[in-house]
């Protein structure tokens, strides 16, 4: 620097480093200046200085004062504070109450009055439990989620199922209830009251009917709720690099699936796999396979776990059966199933026999299979049009597809293609329970 002594600096008490606008000196990102320990350095307005164009200044041994752009924070303000306090809150949640208490927290879990969205609070207990008919009843407000009257507002909530909680753990649990009115009866979004009926059915039971259902899902930017990955307002590629896929321009959100992988599978719930789906930033896990209503009951916390954790991503977990409109795949939540009969010799011309009865009742599956399925039936995408029933091997444009290692093996499953990813697991496995077993 060629040298005018009018070039000023200025060392706030807060050892940020401000260059006034007029002192022409140019201070690399990397320029480091000490200052002593406990010395405080005070420079006049008028204080003039001279540095050399590659002049380095000491001022003592130790502190360092980085000088930072305007685009970032002082060290020591805002963000570092921000930072310790976010820190300070996760030693709090990961705390480990069994260092000092008996005590357990049950996070009752049961769904609310649109039958897709997902409620919970928690209680303490005093001390682990394992079987659900030994926790207590609870209740709720059902004006607030749209399942009673203002008036008479008190819903009653039944343990039903137990399971690990993979956000608390040690020995904390998620309960999955369903709902009641004082008086015993269950509430009209109560689904699993029906569904327990049909699997307690002496037919039913000697059947053993298995599920596995795939439940499809996508990931939503928060703020413009547009599919994770995609450019906002606007498209990615077409179909076809992203089904199964790996790498930063293909699958979108896999720390979210791992994690909901690991949690399931922590919780006791029988998750069997996950995958990238067509549409990018879309998802899919399965569970199964699992008897009677206890494949449901899986269901539902499995989706709720994975709610909490889009949660704390800050991602928006979609079920709709078709989220964008035009060449992109639909979401939905086909759901494999066998009895004793069809998975004993002789088992396919059972399979075709249960098929045969489940295109008899196709209106009244249809009807129950999810809100808004129309936009994703349409006979495109891997569908069949929802108007039509058809079943054929190895077919995924079917209703109803038999895989080839069945009809090779002359018994096995069959897949229904026809549900929604928001079709309420309670109506749907008790439906084709009812459909393929107790009815003529």
């Amino acid at each position: 620097m060629t040298g005018s002594k009018a070039d000023k600096i200025m060392v706030a008490d807060t050892a940020g480093v401000e260059v006034a606008s007029t002192a022409g000196v140019e201070v690399a990102s990397t320029a480091r200046v000490e200052l002593p320990n406990t010395a405080e350095m005070e420079l006049a307005s008028t204080a003039e200085m001279e540095l050399a164009d590659t002049a380095e200044m000491e001022l003592a041994d130790t502190a360092e004062v980085e000088v930072l752009s305007d685009t970032h924070s002082p060290p020591g303000t805002a963000n570092d504070r921000v930072v310790a306090a976010m820190s300070f809150l996760t030693d709090l949640i990961n705390l480990n109450l069994s260092d000092s208490t008996k005590s357990i927290i049950a996070e009752y879990i049961w769904v609310g009055g649109s039958g897709i969205d997902i409620r919970s609070k928690a209680r303490t207990l005093p001390g682990p439990v394992s079987d659900p008919s030994k926790l207590p009843k609870w209740n709720y407000d059902g004006s607030s989620t749209g399942q009673a009257p203002g008036k008479d507002s008190e819903v009653i909530l039944h343990p039903q199922a137990i399971f690990k909680d993979p956000f608390r753990r040690d020995n904390h649990i998620l309960v999955m209830c369903d709902c009641y009115t004082p008086a015993g009866e269950p509430i009209p979004t109560n689904k699993r009251y029906n569904a327990a009926k049909i699997f307690s059915h002496p037919d039913v039971v000697a059947e053993e009917p298995w599920y596995g259902i795939e439940q499809e899902y996508t990931l939503l930017q928060k703020d413009v709720k547009w599919p994770l990955g995609w450019p906002v307002g606007g498209f990615p590629g077409p179909q076809g690099p992203y089904y199964c896929s790996a790498g930063a321009d293909k699958a979108f959100g896999r720390d979210i699936v791992d994690a909901h992988y690991k949690a399931c599978l922590y919780a006791g719930i029988n998750i069997s796999g996950i995958n990238g789906e067509v549409m990018p930033g879309q998802w899919e896990f399965q569970v199964g396979p699992s008897v009677g209503i206890s494949a449901a009951d899986q269901m539902w916390v499995a989706r709720y776990i994975l709610e909490r954790i889009t949660e704390v991503a800050g991602i928006v977990l979609s079920f709709d059966p078709k989220p964008i409109q035009g060449d992109w795949n639909g979401a939905g939540a086909h759901t494999n199933y066998s009895t004793k009969s069809m998975r004993n010799d002789g088992g396919y011309e059972v399979i075709k026999k249960a098929i045969e009865k489940l295109g008899k009742r196709h209106k009244e599956h249809i009807a129950a299979y999810g809100e808004g399925n129309e936009r994703r039936l349409t006979g495109r995408h891997e569908t069949a049009d929802m108007n039509t029933f058809i079943w054929g091997v190895a077919n995924r444009g079917a209703s109803i597809r038999v895989g080839r290692d069945t009809e090779r093996a002359g018994k096995g499953y069959f897949e229904d293609r026809r549900p929604a990813s928001n079709m309420d697991p309670y109506v749907v496995t008790s439906m084709i329970a009812e459909t393929t077993i107790l009815l003529e």
